[in-house]
């Protein structure tokens, strides 16, 4: 009879775990939510660089001016495209101020670059060029043309080109626009104008139009 009863109570305790079956499929039921949550992230995440790469390309520019304007000296903003990614370098221009910040280079993240799609409406952004340039400032009220990847903030709040020399705000406002965005995927495209005479700075962002095309809408 007690050999009986240990019997029984062994029995029982060997039913109270988990089989091997039972724990594969737990281990398949979590792999399975773990890819699902991944997968539903990355939209999320892509677009989140998206908008952190915006948000840094309006604040270095408008950290430019407001430098410029506080501390009585000139700015340069300078976009560029380089092997190990994008950046955007703010450098007071007249060195020789003693309250100006060092140059800060600001990097945008590695799949956003600025650049122009098929596809961009024309005229451009707030009516700069024709959607064809990635980096385009230099337009100026005498003719210039565009073209330009630097623009010098002034201490009146303006912004110039390098005519009378680079910094030295004695030539002509400037102003223009810059593409940036995810390549390949035009509706992730922002842009970002900037008008000379006031240093007025709009960040944009391009949704279709309803007729196939699209267009630049304010944010």
């Amino acid at each position: 009879m007690t050999s009986l009863k240990a019997n029984t109570s062994y029995c029982r305790h060997r039913e109270s775990g988990f089989s091997l079956l039972e724990m594969l499929i737990v281990v398949a039921i979590s792999i399975v939510v773990s890819v699902v949550s991944v997968m539903s992230l990355i939209p999320i995440l892509k677009q989140q660089r998206i908008t952190n790469a915006y948000n840094t390309t309006l604040s270095a520019m408008r950290l430019a001016r407001d430098n410029a304007v506080s501390q009585r000296t000139s700015y340069s903003v300078t976009f560029a495209n380089n092997p190990s990614g994008s950046t955007i370098t703010v450098r007071p221009t007249l060195t020789t101020f003693q309250g100006a910040q060092k140059t800060t280079v600001y990097n945008l993240p590695l799949d956003i670059t600025f650049n122009r799609q098929t596809g961009f409406p024309s005229p451009g952004a707030d009516g700069y060029g024709t959607g064809i340039t990635a980096i385009d400032f230099g337009y100026t009220a005498n003719g210039a043309t565009g073209g330009s990847a630097t623009v010098y903030f002034c201490t009146d709040g303006s912004s110039q080109d390098a005519e009378g020399g680079a910094g030295h705000c004695a030539g002509s406002w400037s102003g223009g626009v810059v593409y940036l965005g995810r390549p390949g995927e035009i509706l992730s495209s922002r842009a970002i104008t900037l008008w000379g005479g006031t240093g007025r700075i709009r960040g944009w962002r391009l949704y279709t139009n309803g007729s196939g095309g699209y267009q630049w809408l304010r944010q």
